[in-house]
């Protein structure tokens, strides 16, 4: 099943075309977060963009990014392919401009606070950095791999009852050869086989069925259908307070 999906993926992307390769595409800032000069108080922020090239059509990246109080620039926190083959780990933290272009791909601010609650976050992250069990490794399908990373800060953090919208897929990876946790959210419980196949049912997910990493549901919160590849169909998704 694996490799009939991957042979799926390989069809599309040859269907697909781009204009631009990677080092021409863009990665200017979007203008999204505050210039770090002037912002004394601490900042978090979790950003997606659509895949690059082919990929953009399937899913999308997220990242972590953050100011401590002070700081006279932001730090990035993503997991990348590419970051394996270089350096030996997928998982790149390093000062960078926080809401850059993902290769032509407008970013999009899922969750943001600031001040004291961004600097609790802001430690509760840097903790966690420290134990993802998956820098080691990176698979597109079904995981782990960006969205992997960064569902596993917020499931970890309860301070994070933002999702990860349907469309990232990786999400369901859970940590540790897991089969059951709570859900992200934590007002929940989910249970998944490696990304493959699973249910989640929460406060903040609603119902979700996941079929082969894809995810199909309904958000009762913020109602909308939560579709694969195109995402959320309804109101936008709004974190609990």
């Amino acid at each position: 099943m694996k490799n009939l999906f991957l042979i799926f993926i390989t069809f599309f992307s040859v269907s697909c075309t781009t204009s631009k390769n990677w080092q021409t595409a863009s990665r200017e800032s979007a203008g999204l977060a505050p210039k770090p000069e002037e912002l004394k108080e601490a900042i978090y922020q979790i950003y997606t963009a659509r895949a690059f090239s082919w990929r953009g059509y399937l899913g999308i990246h997220p990242w972590i990014s953050w100011k401590e109080n002070s700081a006279s620039s932001y730090t990035v926190a993503e997991v990348t392919s590419w970051g394996l083959r270089r350096a030996g780990s997928s998982l790149s933290v390093k000062e960078d401009l926080p809401d850059r272009f993902w290769y032509d791909h407008e970013p999009t601010v899922i969750f943001e606070v600031r001040g004291q609650q961004a600097e609790v976050l802001i430690a509760k992250t840097k903790a966690l950095i420290q134990t993802y069990p998956y820098s080691d490794r990176y698979t597109v399908w079904p995981g782990p791999n960006s969205n992997t990373f960064v569902d596993y800060v917020i499931r970890n953090t309860p301070e994070l009852t933002v999702e990860l919208p349907p469309e990232a897929i990786g999400k369901d990876y859970l940590a540790n050869n897991n089969f059951f946790e709570k859900s992200p959210g934590g007002y929940g419980y989910q249970f998944s086989v490696y990304g493959l196949f699973g249910i989640t049912v929460g406060l903040t997910e609603g119902l979700e069925i996941n079929l082969l990493g894809m995810t199909f549901g309904v958000d009762f919160y913020s109602p909308a259908l939560k579709l694969p590849f195109i995402g959320r169909l309804g109101f936008k998704d709004q974190p609990l307070n």
